[in-house]
């Protein structure tokens, strides 16, 4: 599972959920960071992500414009740790994995 972790997650959450998703990447990594949440949409789709995790409604409402692929998993947990956002996101893989595999559904919001 291909993931894109956006700028307004810290680059550090990578690293810790690297055993359950290898293949993922944050925007940092590909010199994406600042860029406008639509180029960082097109880069997803051209390069193959499944998903963008997100922390706004942004990458929601370009699913809604422009459909899928990526897919947008929306962390909606507030300001919290990365170590947190870690913990919730490696407790719902199930979930994540069974939305990835779903083509009916689009977005998938995470509540702590």
């Amino acid at each position: 599972m291909k993931l894109l972790i956006d700028q307004n997650i810290s680059f550090r959450l990578k690293a810790r959920i690297a055993v359950a998703f290898p293949d993922s990447y944050h925007v940092k990594d590909l010199n994406l960071t600042d860029l406008p949440d639509a180029s960082i949409f097109d880069y997803a789709r051209q390069h193959q992500f499944d998903s963008i995790l997100t922390l706004d409604e942004d990458f929601h409402n370009l699913v809604l414009v422009r459909g899928t692929p990526p897919k947008v998993i929306w962390l909606r947990i507030g300001n919290c740790s990365t170590s947190v956002q870690a913990q919730v996101i490696l407790r719902n893989l199930a979930v994540i994995q069974a939305f990835i595999n779903d083509p009916t559904i689009d977005v998938l919001e995470i509540y702590r």
